[in-house]
């Protein structure tokens, strides 16, 4: 099965726990504190892999979760690190939250890495919180949760060169001839299901070992594909990447005009900067008419494609397919030359703008709302740091309660309550746990 969008829940590791123990050993009085660590959650991680060429593998299970770390233990023993969740994808995957509203990574080279959920922290045992003043600490953090997030995942094939036409003008024919690839010919409609994708090496055609491309078929576009009709549609993504398209056109065809016209309207009627792309027309089946009348529809093709080179092609006779590979190959060099000076001109005009204002991110606390009650007031509190103080904190426990209020009044969020008029009686409220306010 082919699939190339695939909507994830993803889920990393929370941190272990860590411990609250007391050494207890025969003819040692009075052991002190000696919990360990809780061990780091494991992240998730996507990196592209170029023996994958579908999401497939991934759509039996709606949701990925890593593993949470290893509780500390006693006599100062740390909780084990859990391993990272590392998943395969095709190369040319784009992944999207799941509103498609940000792009959080687009994986187009081999062995790209990203980590998309962060795995938690792991939880200090109560020997970290030993301390002149207290020497018996009953109090050890839990384990910071694993993030979580909802995702899209969308492949763009990465290929080349791109083949396009109307169902049955011999896409599959041509890249079956002229690659390695392997699909599936017979002589009816939407034979190909999914884009196919091949290695054409020049030297089959007198170049060199060194000179090769990656060209992709695209299934065949219909009249209305970019508003859902046909198979087409659903894979019109995929020519968004290739830097070149062959056009092919059926030259028993009634009206090839008509068919020519049809897939430049689809193109741009889904991506306008599909049309702009490069084009080579190629005539095909040319061993089925007498040349008088190939002659006359190529002229007749001419006056729309305002091309002074329409290229006649016979796959079953491979007559005409070294002229084309050839250009093909000569087009695609130029055009990845051009990319390359781009590239380099725009690395050198890159200026780094610095950023004046903290991230929200790195905020260590804000006050997001103050709402007013008959009976007190309601401070509602954000921040990452504050926030995850206050998840790895246990604050039924008096000692974790009192952590947190001396940290409250460290960052200054004691004062900014305070000017905000906060009295006794009045309530923060962080990550959705209630502490109340006190001087």
């Amino acid at each position: 099965m082919f699939c190339d969008e695939l909507n994830l829940k993803i889920i990393a590791g929370d941190g272990g726990n860590g411990a609250l123990s007391f050494r207890r050993e025969k003819f040692i009085p009075r052991g002190g504190p000696d919990g360990g660590d809780g061990g780091r959650g494991g992240n998730i991680i996507f990196r592209s892999n170029a023996n994958v060429n579908t999401l497939s593998h991934l759509s039996n299970r709606k949701m990925y979760k890593a593993e949470s770390g290893g509780k500390g233990r006693g006599n100062n023993m740390t909780g084990n690190d859990a391993e990272d969740l590392i998943l395969d994808v095709p190369q040319g995957t784009i992944i999207y939250t799941a509103d498609k509203s940000v792009q959080l990574a687009d994986l187009s080279k081999p062995n790209d890495i990203v980590i998309l959920a962060k795995g938690g922290k792991g939880g200090m045992g109560n020997l970290r919180f030993t301390s002149s003043t207290n020497q018996a600490p009953h109090f050890a953090e839990t384990g910071e949760p694993g993030e979580e997030k909802d995702i899209l995942l969308e492949l763009k094939l990465v290929a080349d060169v791109g083949l396009i036409g109307l169902p049955s003008v011999g896409k599959s024919t041509l890249i079956s001839v002229v690659s390695n690839a392997k699909p599936k010919i017979a002589a009816y409609h939407f034979t190909t299901l999914i884009p196919n994708l091949g290695v054409v090496n020049m030297n089959q055609f007198g170049g060199s070992d060194m000179e090769s491309f990656v060209v992709a078929d695209i299934p065949g576009l219909i009249e209305g594909a970019s508003e859902g009709k046909g198979l087409g549609h659903k894979f019109l993504r995929h020519v968004s990447r290739t830097k070149l398209l062959v056009h092919i056109i059926d030259c028993t065809s009634e009206n090839p005009q008509k068919d020519y016209k049809t897939i430049i309207s689809e193109l741009k009627l889904f991506d306008k900067k599909l049309s702009k792309l490069k084009q080579i027309v190629a005539i095909n089946k040319i061993d089925m008419l007498d040349e008088e009348t190939l002659n006359t529809k190529i002229e007749e093709i001419k006056k729309l494609t305002k091309s002074t080179k329409i290229y006649p092609i016979s796959c079953m006779t491979r007559k005409g397919l070294k002229e084309l590979m050839f250009q093909v190959f000569g087009d695609l060099t130029i055009l990845q030359k051009k990319e390359k000076k781009v590239r380099i001109a725009a690395k050198k005009k890159e200026v780094i703008i610095p950023i004046l204002h903290p991230h929200i991110d790195r905020v260590k606390f804000f006050i997001k709302d103050v709402e007013k009650t008959a009976e007190n007031t309601i401070f509602h509190v954000g921040g990452k740091r504050i926030e995850q103080l206050i998840v790895m904190t246990d604050i039924s426990n008096p000692e974790g309660l009192e952590r947190v209020y001396h940290y409250m009044g460290r960052m200054g969020l004691q004062k900014a309550v305070e000017k905000k008029g906060a009295t006794f009686g009045d309530i923060i409220v962080i990550k959705g746990k209630k502490i109340p306010y006190r001087r």
